[in-house]
């Protein structure tokens, strides 16, 4: 794998963590670091090692040292801040969720495909060793056909009105922060988008989702039973039931273990984690294609749409909705 010199794009929590995971990545280079004020830029670039920083997301986006850059602003920045790097000609990693709608990452995909650039949702429980591990299992049948998945992902914390888990303006809610991950989950077991999608939520005092439960049904009579919170806590457990035989991974987004049949496997992370979808996007570059196998952009938008049925259901819809209104 050739040298990819890294851009990150915002310096919070995310930002760090993918920084610390490129440590581990032979061949990643942690070139520049991108942030509104100069003054965060500069702290994120001492503390992380960043060799050159710019004040402006467009500074980042126009750096000619950058091969790619990790997109790691809140939701409602991640269509704004992708499209500009993709006009930089930079290879773009995404956090997930990749957009606000389906509408919005159509948009980030026909420009990526347009100026034939790299473009990849941050999923990175889809890169873990542990998740390709059970890839591998269903494929080759070790416990026979997926019938059923039961998977659940929520944590308590303290509200806040004005911080992103909470705030519609920020895109709160515990669907898109950590639904999504079980929502990905269900696409990885059965292979396609759910035929039918049903789904109920408490909807909080500022109108975001706090807790809900989805359910989704196949063409095969497979079905996936999910929940996500943000003020419940939850095991954070998936277990897939097969014709002969269950795979069940504790942790399933930071997936170290999964228990097939009752055999403890352990899959055990490269550096933190994050390490592995800067790997993949190392790989896929060096390889000159523009998209990743783990997650390719088809289904980005795939689960984009399934994400949209389950919010409409809730009559849930965001400040970046009222274009597609």
């Amino acid at each position: 794998m050739s040298e990819v010199r890294w851009g990150i794009l915002g310096t919070g929590s995310i930002a760090a963590k993918f920084a610390k995971g490129l440590e581990a990545v032979p061949g990643a280079d942690l070139c520049a670091v991108g942030s509104r004020a100069r003054s965060t830029a500069e702290a994120f670039a001492l503390e992380h090692g960043a060799r050159r920083t710019h004040s402006s997301y467009e500074e980042l986006a126009a750096d000619p040292e950058v091969d790619a850059i990790y997109v790691a602003t809140p939701h409602v920045l991640h269509r704004e801040n992708t499209l500009t790097c993709i006009e930089g000609g930079k290879a773009v990693l995404c956090e997930k969720p990749f957009a606000m709608n389906r509408r919005e990452a159509e948009e980030m995909v026909a420009a990526a495909r347009s100026a034939g650039t790299f473009l990849c949702e941050a999923m990175w429980t889809r890169f873990l060793p542990g998740t390709r591990r059970v890839r591998e299992l269903i494929a080759e049948g070790a416990i026979g056909e997926p019938r059923q998945l039961e998977c659940d992902f929520g944590f308590r914390t303290d509200l806040d009105p004005e911080g992103r888990l909470f705030n519609p303006a920020l895109g709160g809610g515990a669907l898109l922060d950590v639904g999504i991950y079980c929502v990905a989950y269900a696409r990885l077991v059965f292979g396609s988008a759910p035929a039918e999608v049903q789904s109920t939520a408490y909807l909080g005092e500022t109108g975001v989702d706090e807790q809900s439960a989805y359910l989704f049904s196949y063409d095969s009579g497979a079905f996936a039973r999910m929940s996500s919170a943000t003020r419940t806590q939850t095991p954070h457990r998936a277990t897939i039931s097969g014709t002969e035989g269950s795979i069940e991974v504790p942790g399933f987004w930071h997936a170290q273990e999964v228990i097939v049949n009752g055999h403890v496997e352990s899959h055990p992370h490269l550096g933190n984690g994050y390490s592995h979808e800067a790997v993949a996007v190392g790989e896929a570059l060096s390889r000159g294609a523009t998209e990743c196998e783990e997650i390719p952009l088809d289904e980005t938008l795939e689960l984009a749409s399934t994400l949209d049925e389950i919010r409409a259901q809730w009559g849930l819809s965001y400040p970046a909705d009222e274009a597609d209104a």
